[in-house]
């Protein structure tokens, strides 16, 4: 980070001094500052740091060595030094140094450790708590740049920005998270980093002087900056891999793992988890019930004064340090890499075979002592075990050998891994809590419940699908009312609190899709047999009915447990053709139908029928009133009968896919409508914040610089701009598309909360893109185990208005009017449209829920909070693995391809790399073209335009530089443009057959690929938004991760 050297007028709030430093320290930091510049241009050309770094306020060095690094104080006084001549008053306090006496504690026996000190130290527990307590340090989630390793952020909860840390040296390396690199190791173990995506650290911020620039438009919102991530460093270095800082705006991907973006409350927030249960029931005190803007504490107002400073200077994004790391991310314990031992220790030793290869297993110690180059190829699946300052390595511990690199099943295996998915067998103790084979729905159910099996009710999904938790209902009564049910499998019967089995879902948490393989949250005789809403079979299920009239409006509802009895079976597709096809091909549909128990084919085709219109009228009165929907195509992939990729198409959901999902949204937003009523304090519920509003300003002024008017005030007016430009590109898929793609990506992630932990701040409760205040997860127990505890909450809900209302109908007078009753009584206290409050807060409704929540075990709200957040750690995780997985297919798709020629759409600009989106495969990527042999280039910065073209000599370079050129085959495939010719004629001749075969087909034949796109000549001129031809290219695998690349597609004689 370096210092503008503008005066920066800051709020005047001066910071609590740093205690004086030791004598013997002081002496010392002076002989370092007389000694900096000489040492400054002697690391510069050293191979690793051997020296006090220089301070961050000077910002990263463009070397390939390692940066320097801080010993000591020297970057506090630097920092200061800083301040001073931009004449920026301390009003974002300086964290003070340890002492020596606490660094001299923590390394004590560590004879001259502070001479081969390679990092600073982590502070003491015990300080970094007094320091966060006084607000001069703040905890934050640690997230890595995907683009630029040396960099990181940290979102901390009250700042309305992220945190940018920078610097191999302050971060103890950044450098290494996540890939499957080979890297050399001590002790045969593959380094990772200390700090991995994911941790929780504490942090300190730096001097207002020393933020960095933001790029982009300055949005201030209220009285504070709107967050805004994935923002580039503009100090940053010219290394490959990082975010070029003259590329402009449409490039700029954030390479932030959004959905690891978890939402902490941090000790400083002030939002102290004051919530206590009694009997079961959590109750929030009387004291945390008061307006935050009151607080007095220390931390509190330390985030009051970085706020007003960010207000102050929204062009500006706060910078720091991190001190410890608090909370050490799953991640440390999935670790996957290859192995390969260090030729050379950090301190110039020459390290032994018999050393590194000790703690192997004596195969493997073997094969590496005889020279195995198979070896070499084995994916590794390892833990991190500690990472000191005194080395520049971490140490791990090898788990186990995934196999041979390069192969779909060992690719696979890693990903299941590094997200920590086991695929393994439930264990006997969980098996044991299911009921016998023979086991049938005991008689007192059908007393207790009501009693649906007459009632006309389908199953609608996948035609693969076996573990079917949804079911739907059809009635027509009198006066034009349509009677809607929709029917959850009851898997709270089987799955109980505090066994075996409910430990176990709770652990997977969700069930992970892999294209080729499910692994279940439940076993699958529970999930696919017991408690599947299975055709021609009765079931326990929890429902929901409600009564609609012709304008959409719900005149009543009824909740509770009932068993039921699905007729039928049907797919997505079957449902489109019954209701939306034409006539022969509706005929056709029904035909095919299979139907149980007393109803007939055309019963079934005349409700559903009945059912797509409510849904429609349910649908647009719900985009009425601010929905939004970012849906898209989504690529799908198929497999031959050996099960190995042979194409890909794009799937786009027919009508019968939002059927289902009206009235699955319609249940989850009831069911959260009644728990939070009723445990207002302890509920587990669903919010989706708002945008960062930051980058929805760069996506308006995206749009406006393509003639789009975009309205991003609110979910519904997003909605509808961007339904008109739907309209107006209708001639246009491709940039939709890309609109589409980029307004996903300012969506923050839903994710699940208790609400005791919000309950003072309500507004957080809602969900943006459903434009609802409340909603949950209800319709998919056999998936998800936060749908378990919302039908354990519910269940009680349901107890605790019977036990009520039994009490009170044994009070009441001879008049038939309920004594004591503060509102109108009706059946339907707490699960009606109207929630009776005075029933709630009446003496007998506390008791009725205190009671029901104990006996259901509804969790207190501290244990469902961090039930919450595991839920959401395993979703986020569940989503990496699919979305690896099915990258992880199309890249063997490709390989087996060879060559996948197609149209790509320039998003970015700049003089080292261009962003394309490939449509077919919805995807962005990076093409570099700087320091390539045989190429020139050209960037007019202020027409956006590049022009690319054939250079037969290298051009000068500078005195003392060193480029290592790049092969033109790197960046771009050739062909002779005889050979394109010779291309055209065949593609005239036999292709257009070949590539007619299937309609949605995204890769076709082997032939057929290489023709889809024509290539392009040298000189080659692009600007923003060019449509050009590229390659598609399967890389890594054997040796390092698998990736697919992009090349341009070029015809030249050169």
């Amino acid at each position: 980070m370096r210092a503008t050297r503008e005066h920066i007028a800051a709020v005047s709030i001066p910071a609590p001094p740093p205690p004086a430093p030791a004598a013997e320290d002081t002496e010392k930091e002076k002989r370092k500052n007389r000694r900096r510049q000489a040492r400054r241009s002697k690391q510069a050309g050293a191979a690793a740091p051997q020296g006090p770094a220089q301070t961050d306020a000077a910002g990263p060095r463009p070397c390939r060595s390692m940066p320097p690094m801080h010993v000591g104080g020297g970057a506090r006084a630097d920092a200061e030094a800083e301040a001073a001549a931009a004449g920026t008053s301390h009003s974002c306090p300086l964290l003070p140094t340890p002492s020596a006496s606490d660094v001299a504690a923590r390394k004590a026996g560590s004879v001259g450790a502070a001479e081969r000190r390679y990092f600073q130290p982590h502070w003491p527990e015990e300080a970094v708590e007094e320091a966060v307590k006084r607000g001069r340090a703040f905890v934050g989630k640690f997230r890595v740049n995907a683009h630029n390793r040396n960099e990181a952020y940290c979102t901390i909860d009250g700042i309305p920005v992220d945190v940018l840390i920078t610097g191999l040296a302050q971060n103890r390396a950044l450098e290494l998270v996540g890939a499957h690199g080979r890297v050399p190791c001590v002790s045969g173990y593959k380094p990772m980093t200390e700090m991995v995506e994911g941790d929780l650290v504490a942090i300190t911020l730096d001097p207002i002087a020393c933020w960095t620039r933001m790029k982009g438009p300055n949005v201030v919102a209220g009285d504070a900056v709107v967050r805004e991530v994935g923002e580039t460093n503009g100090n940053h270095s010219g290394k490959r891999g990082q975010a070029d800082d003259s590329c402009r705006f449409e490039n700029r991907s954030n390479g932030i793992s959004v959905p690891d973006r978890m939402h902490h409350h941090h000790k400083n927030s002030d939002f102290s988890q004051a919530v206590k249960c009694e009997n079961g029931n959590a109750i929030v005190s009387e004291s945390y019930e008061r307006d935050l803007n009151d607080a007095e504490s220390e931390a509190s107002r330390a985030l009051q004064r970085i706020c007003a400073m960010i207000y102050s200077h929204p062009s500006r994004r706060p910078t720091g340090k991190v001190l410890s790391v608090i909370k050490k991310s799953p991640r440390r314990d999935a670790i996957v890499g290859f192995l390969a031992p260090f030729p050379v220790l950090p301190d110039g030793e020459q390290q032994k075979p018999d050393e590194w290869a000790s703690t192997l297993p004596e195969s493997v110690r073997q094969s590496f002592k005889e020279g195995d180059v198979a070896l070499d190829k084995e994916l590794i699946a390892a833990r991190i075990e500690e990472w000191n300052e005194e080395s520049l390595f971490p140490s791990a511990h090898i788990i186990q050998f995934l196999g041979k690199a390069g192969q779909v099943k060992t690719h696979m295996d890693a990903i299941l891994f590094e997200n920590a998915i086991s695929d393994a067998e439930f264990s006997p103790e969980s098996m044991a809590c299911l009921p016998d084979v023979c086991w049938k729905i005991p008689q007192e159910e059908f007393e207790v419940r009501k009693d649906l099996r007459n009632v006309l009710t389908v199953t609608i999904d996948p035609p693969t699908a076996s573990d079917l938790d949804d079911a739907i209902s059809v009635e027509t009564l009198p006066g034009e009312i349509v009677r809607i049910g929709v029917h959850i499998a009851d898997v709270s019967y089987f799955v109980h609190p505090e066994t075996a089995l409910d430990a176990e879902a709770q652990s997977r948490s969700t069930s992970v899709y892999t294209l080729r393989h499910k692994i279940s949250m439940l076993p699958s005789r529970l999930s696919e047999e017991l408690v599947s809403l299975n055709p021609g079979v009765d079931r326990l299920a929890f429902s929901f009915i409600w009564d609609i009239d012709p304008h959409g409006n719900i005149v009543s509802r009824w909740i509770g447990r009932s068993v039921i009895f699905s007729c039928c079976k049907l797919s997505y597709d079957l449902v489109e053709d019954l209701v939306c096809s034409e006539s022969s091909q509706s005929r056709f549909a029904v035909s095919s139908l299979q139907v149980h128990g007393t109803f007939e084919r055309d019963d079934v085709t005349k409700s559903l029928r009945c059912l797509y219109e409510v849904t429609k009228n349910l649908k647009e009165i719900r985009f009425k009133s601010g929905a939004l929907s970012l849906d898209t195509a989504k690529l799908m992939i198929l497999f031959d009968e050996a099960g190995a990729p042979c194409d890909s198409y794009r799937y786009v959901r027919n009508d019968a896919c939002f059927i289902v999902e009206e009235l699955m949204l319609l249940a989850n937003m009831s069911v959260a409508e009644v728990i939070s009523n009723a445990f207002p304090d302890c509920a587990l519920l669903r919010r989706h914040p708002e945008p960062k509003l930051r980058k929805f300003r760069e996506f308006e002024a995206f749009c406006a610089k393509n003639g789009f008017e975009l309205d991003a005030s609110s979910s519904g007016q997003l909605h509808l701009s961007l339904s008109r430009i739907k309209e107006k590109l209708q001639d246009d898929p491709v940039l939709f598309d890309i609109l589409m793609f980029y307004a996903s990506k300012q969506m923050q992630s839903a994710e699940y909360f208790c609400t005791g932990n919000l309950i003072s701040r309500k507004d957080d409760w809602a969900h943006y893109a459903l434009a609802v205040p409340l909603y949950t997860h209800f319709t998919s127990p056999l998936r998800r185990y936060p749908d378990i505890i919302v039908h354990r909450t519910l269940n009680a809900v349901i107890e605790a208005e019977q036990m009520y209302l039994k009490h009170k109908k044994s009070h009441t007078g001879q008049n038939g009017v309920i004594k004591a009753a503060t509102c109108q009584m009706t059946d339907r206290c707490f699960t009606g449209l109207q929630f009776c409050k005075d029933a709630a807060e009446s003496d007998e409704g506390k008791e009725a829920l205190c009671a029901a929540a104990k006996r259901f075990k509804v969790p207190s709200s501290e244990n469902l909070g961090e039930v919450a957040e595991h839920c959401n750690e395993r979703k986020w995780a569940s989503r990496r693995a699919e979305e690896a997985g099915q990258k992880l297919y199309m890249w063997a798709l490709i390989k087996n391809k060879e060559v996948v020629v197609c149209n790509a759409r320039v998003l970015g600009l700049g003089p080292r790399f261009m962003s394309v989106y490939v449509p077919k495969l919805a995807m962005e990527r990076r093409i570099y073209y700087d320091e390539v042999e045989g190429l020139s280039v050209e960037w007019l910065e202020a027409t956006g335009t590049l022009v690319l073209d054939a250079c037969r000599h290298r051009p000068p370079q500078r005195r003392g530089t060193q480029v290592k050129w790049r092969a033109m085959e790197e960046v771009a495939l050739l062909i002779n443009p005889s050979e394109s010719m010779l291309f055209e004629e065949d593609e005239e001749s036999g292709v257009t057959e070949a590539g007619g075969c299937t309609a949605k087909s995204v890769l076709l034949s082997n032939n057929a690929v290489k023709f889809q796109a024509a290539p392009a000549t040298l000189p080659l001129v692009i600007r923003y938004l060019s449509d050009i031809p590229v390659v598609l290219h399967a890389t890594g695998g054997e040796d390092c991760a698998v990736d697919i690349a992009v090349r341009l597609y070029i015809s030249t004689y050169f």
